[in-house]
């Protein structure tokens, strides 16, 4: 009897050693915790160089090849150093020199 008190008092305190949920119920609730953690954000390329092309003298085809450049954000772009936005085809000194102007 003391023995069967002290068990359920030890299940009681430490909630691992007696639990009424089957392995199979624990695995589902894994697997759907697992899939909600993993909610990805879909990225549109076309959404964001079109945003890309709000940036002054930045045209569809510039747009373009700074988003490819790895430029995925106005905000990007403008943090970016003079170096590497010249080092992208299709970006000139001038854009670049508008682009700083925006800082």
């Amino acid at each position: 009897m003391i023995s069967k008190f002290l068990s359920k008092l030890k299940s009681i305190l430490f909630k691992s050693a007696v639990t009424s949920e089957t392995p199979l119920k624990i695995e589902k609730k894994a697997a759907k915790s697992a899939k909600t953690k993993t909610k990805t954000k879909t990225v549109n390329p076309k959404k964001n160089i079109e945003t890309l092309t709000t940036l002054p003298g930045v045209g569809a085809k510039s747009a373009k090849a700074l988003y490819e450049a790895g430029f995925k954000t106005t905000k990007a772009v403008i943090a970016a150093d003079e170096k590497d936005l010249l080092a992208v085809s299709g970006v000139g000194i001038n854009l670049v020199k508008k682009l700083k102007k925006l800082k």
